[in-house]
């Protein structure tokens, strides 16, 4: 259930953000470039930006030395519950593109996915230090490096969340502002490789009489294909099915030629409930039946992107964000499943936390045409500003 926030707080902190800093901020992560495990030189521009507005940084370095995690804590008077600001710092390997602001809108690489939510949460922490609004509890801020697949495995945040830089709950600022996302699919990214013995040969001479790794990886396309008619049976009403899809098939150079390799990738996604250990057995168990029956070698690897989550939707936290996006937009949000996958999978499979994705209403992640609107920044400082004034007091 939620509860009503005092007008008069709520226009007290759209006053309090500065959206000329605001605009600073986004525009100096976002003229950074960071490709997925290179984001060592941003995450030192955030680090020096909090330390200028009088922060203490600390720099976990998360099991990732060349990009060391930033991490900074504002305390209040009283103690409380801990609500945590997460957001990733590293972009999808696309050509850079500089920030410009136009029109009242950021674009540049990182802008929607997701510098501009950085920002956003960045100046949320500022309001609440400089208007004394935060009646008890801690805020956590972290950001951090090697979010975007395949580059990226996840690995640096889930260090962060078992050494203990995790809150009671989480907001994280991703592209995400229709719903309350409170369930989501876990996510796999495959790669199989068959191969045999040998050099690639022409088929008359020898090339017929050899293994033959493209028959082999069309077996390995039909039976992925059985198995997902098998998994289609398990769905959700809100997440939508389990899946195994192939979306890349490729090998040989030239029509008469035996080549040596075959290579597939795909995705496999499941739902809260199936360990996703078990969703790589069943790869693993269909590829070592094509390689004994085709005497070639296949070989999988079953990269774990996020893991599926289902959030309590009674949970305090939900209230106290339905509460504070209420106040600022005089609306509450409808529950809905997650199409993505991003780090709040990770907090609640790994720390055991209600995680809400919120962010700016932007566009054009993971394309080179991103964008958000400097107004989106601003709402959701305030948004996550409220929601930690509701949360955090026991």
């Amino acid at each position: 259930m939620s509860h009503p926030i005092d007008r008069a707080l709520v226009e007290r902190l759209r006053a309090a953000v500065n959206r000329d800093r605001l605009t600073a901020t986004a525009v100096a992560l976002v003229e950074v470039p960071s490709p997925t495990c290179d984001a060592g030189a941003v995450s030192d521009r955030l680090a020096g930006i909090l330390r200028d507005d009088g922060f203490e940084v600390e720099r976990p370095v998360g099991g990732w030395p060349a990009a060391p995690a930033v991490a900074t804590r504002y305390r209040a008077a009283r103690p409380g519950r801990t609500l945590q600001f997460n957001g990733h710092l590293d972009t999808v390997h696309l050509p850079f593109v500089a920030p410009r602001v136009e029109g009242g809108i950021l674009f540049g690489s990182g802008a929607a996915d997701m510098k501009g939510g950085v920002a956003a949460m960045i100046e949320a922490l500022r309001i609440l230090k400089e208007t004394d609004s935060l009646p008890a509890g801690e805020i956590l801020v972290t950001a951090h490096d090697l979010h975007e697949a395949p580059w990226g495995d996840g690995g640096q945040l889930n260090e962060l969340i078992r050494t203990g830089y995790v809150g009671d709950a989480v907001l994280l600022p991703e592209y995400s502002c229709d719903s309350i996302p409170v369930i989501g699919r876990g996510l796999a990214v495959l790669e199989v490789t068959i191969s045999r013995d040998g050099e690639p040969v022409h088929e008359v001479f020898g090339g017929i009489e050899q293994p033959n790794v493209i028959a082999a990886g069309a077996e390995v396309i039909r039976r992925f294909g059985q198995l997902d008619q098998r998994l289609a049976k398990s769905r959700h009403p809100e997440a939508g099915r389990e899946s195994l899809f192939v979306g890349r098939a490729a090998g040989g150079e030239i029509y008469n030629q035996s080549p040596t390799r075959f290579v597939i990738e795909g995705t496999r996604r499941w739902l809260p409930g199936r360990r996703h250990a078990d969703a790589n057995a069943e790869i693993d168990g269909i590829l070592a039946s094509v390689a004994r029956e085709t005497g070639t070698r296949v070989e999988g690897t079953f990269q774990v992107v996020r893991d599926a989550f289902e959030i309590d939707r009674t949970a305090p936290f939900v209230a106290a964000f339905q509460s504070a996006h209420a106040a600022v937009t005089g609306k509450t949000l409808p529950f809905a499943a997650k199409p993505f996958v991003d780090d709040g999978n990770s907090f609640m499979a790994i720390g055991g936390v209600t995680a809400i994705t919120h962010g700016p209403r932007a566009v054009g992640a993971h394309t080179l045409y991103e964008k958000v609107p400097l107004d989106e920044l601003a709402r959701v400082a305030v948004v996550y500003a409220l929601t930690a004034i509701a949360f955090c007091p026991a």
